[in-house]
């Protein structure tokens, strides 16, 4: 059996979650909170985790480091350099980037995406399943200054830094890990 690729992991946990109408993170969800659960996952494969909040959210004490994102409501790209520059500044050559509204997330998933990152050489890896999961993806953590540069020409939106530099889409089946929690519909 071959070693695991080495891999951080970033949780982005600060969103808006407008279509939810409460923070996603605390929202309790199996016994847990979505944070928790997702955090749990990452950990048990990921070394360090991440997790990038909004500023003042509120958490639960979590077995990962809290970064807090400086400015609210400017979309996920800057909480991802933030995270990825992280990750880097740990050592790590790549992230695991996750939205914290998927708590079904599964290591085998995350290694699978893993492997195909060590084996392309590519700047981004993500899963597709017939849309792309930006939130769900390996990313080399040198990104970080890419990510910064697309926020000060305006953008907001994951798609502009994957569509900048070197990024395999790994065609995969629809299934549960790679699934949102958007709504309260979502959780029943």
């Amino acid at each position: 059996m071959t070693s695991p690729v080495p891999l951080a992991s970033v949780v982005l946990a600060g969103g808006g979650s407008r279509r939810m109408g409460r923070d996603k993170a605390t929202m309790p969800f199996e016994g847990s909170t979505m944070v928790e659960l997702v955090v749990s996952t990452l950990s048990a494969r990921c070394s360090p985790v991440f997790v990038v909040a909004a500023p003042g959210q509120p958490l639960p004490e979590l077995p990962a480091e809290v970064l807090r994102d400086k400015v609210h409501g400017v979309g996920p790209l800057l909480a991802t350099g933030r995270g990825l520059r992280a990750a880097a500044e740990a050592g790590c050559e790549r992230a695991f980037v996750c939205a914290v509204d998927m708590p079904y997330m599964t290591t085998e998933l995350i290694d699978e995406l893993a492997e195909h990152s060590a084996r392309l050489g590519v700047d981004v890896v993500l899963p597709w399943d017939g849309q792309d999961h930006y939130l769900a993806g390996v990313y080399r953590t040198a990104l970080a200054d890419r990510a910064d540069a697309l926020v000060a020409q305006g953008e907001r939106s994951m798609r502009a830094l994957v569509d900048s530099v070197d990024t395999q889409r790994i065609v995969m089946p629809k299934q549960r890990a790679l699934t949102n929690v958007n709504t309260l519909a979502d959780v029943s």
